[in-house]
């Protein structure tokens, strides 16, 4: 087995785990290449067809490539695709940074849909190279009643051993490609050949690493425009994969917030 063949199969055997043990998941779709990736695994991993939903918590404010994007390939791959909105700006804690206050909607969001359909868990496609506090995540990875994350009070994972027994009306976020990075995800995504959404191949010497929601993600400087060439880009960039979110140029403690309070 080369080194994609391995993620892949340890990401299939989380996949399988989480199916197996929890009673309701969900995949969480962002529409972006991470959970494209997942969705393509959770194919692989159930032969075709995913057995549970791919839920979109949707801020209304994606870029239109995205939402075709979603609306295309949720009929082709035959997803159970559940889109629930986010609530109004002013729903959200006001001391937060601006970003930081428009990405808590989805936090927020996530909570609506988690009381309205009960899932116990929730599959998310986070990698620990994307940002300092997601390198701290566990696999399986418990949260509170009010969906909120301890990162100080976290299960051991030792040979493959996961803790898959949220409290009762809790749930467990499920992070099969946290093992993965960047240059992974676009590795596999070619050998795969699966679709991508244009906006991450450069247009006028810029391209968008990271795609959030429109008003809050810029693209970076890049010429590059396949995917043998972001994987060369890749090796010789220094610039971090979330440097186009307003996000994380904001107060150093923002995003930890929002992760504590539930965020992906």
């Amino acid at each position: 087995m080369d080194h994609l063949d391995q993620l892949e199969a340890q990401s299939i055997y989380i996949f399988r785990e989480a199916f197996a043990r929890l009673k309701k998941i969900a995949l969480l779709w962002s529409l972006g290449k991470d959970s494209n990736v997942m969705i393509w695994l959770a194919r692989k991993a159930f032969f075709g067809r995913m057995p549970f939903p791919a839920l979109h918590v949707d801020t209304g404010k994606k870029f239109p490539e995205m939402y075709r994007f979603r609306d295309h390939y949720g009929k082709e791959w035959d997803l159970d695709l559940r889109v629930e909105p986010c609530p109004p700006i002013d729903a959200v804690d006001p001391t937060l940074p601006p970003a930081a206050r428009s990405a808590a909607r989805k936090t927020e969001g996530l909570k609506m849909a988690l009381a309205k359909y009960g899932f116990d868990g929730l599959i998310a496609g986070i990698r620990r190279d994307e940002e300092a506090t997601r390198a701290k995540e566990r696999v399986f990875s418990p949260r509170g009643l009010e969906g909120n994350w301890d990162v100080r009070d976290q299960p051991p994972e030792f040979w493959d051993h996961f803790n898959a027994s949220p409290p009762q009306g809790a749930h467990l976020r499920i992070h099969p490609i946290l093992h993965w990075t960047e240059a992974d995800i676009w590795a596999y995504t070619k050998r795969e050949n699966i679709p991508i959404i244009p906006l991450y191949l450069s247009q006028n010497g810029k391209r968008y690493r990271s795609l959030g929601d429109q008003d809050i993600t810029n693209p970076v400087n890049s010429t590059a425009s396949t995917i043998d060439e972001i994987l060369i880009e890749l090796e010789q960039t220094k610039v971090p994969e979330r440097a186009g979110r307003a996000l994380d140029h904001e107060t150093e403690d923002a995003f930890e917030r929002l992760r504590v309070a539930g965020y992906l």
